[in-house]
């Protein structure tokens, strides 16, 4: 997936704080917990629950959470389809970022243990 700019402009504008809400939801309904959420979280970003509810007050966007983040290195080894995407295969850095915290949500939403979420 090649970024437009317009995609990458959408992606780096959006408020990461009303986009969690929405994350916290999917694996609450699905029997997981805010706990396993934010380890997902700071697994890949390196933020910790404090970091994490500052991005939350401050309403930071995505651009703002990964141009500070301690990405995860191994994250690259997030694979698989997530909105009709590989994420192994999005060209622009920001989109697949955001990306990889999406399929780490999915993964957790859908029952995958923990250590294997957690590569």
């Amino acid at each position: 997936m090649a970024g437009t700019k317009s995609t990458r402009e959408t992606f780096a504008k959006m408020s990461f704080a009303k986009v969690y809400p929405m994350y916290l939801q999917k694996v609450e309904k699905k029997g997981r917990t805010l706990d396993e959420l934010h380890a997902v979280i700071t697994w890949l970003t390196g933020y910790d629950d404090d970091q994490i509810q500052g991005l939350i007050n401050e309403d930071a966007t995505f651009e703002t959470v990964f141009d500070h983040a301690d990405l995860n290195p191994n994250a690259s080894l997030i694979t698989g389809v997530i909105c009709g995407y590989r994420v192994e295969d999005i060209d622009d850095p920001l989109i697949q970022q955001v990306r990889y915290l999406d399929k780490l949500v999915d993964e957790l939403a859908k029952g995958r243990a923990m250590g294997k979420i957690l590569r």
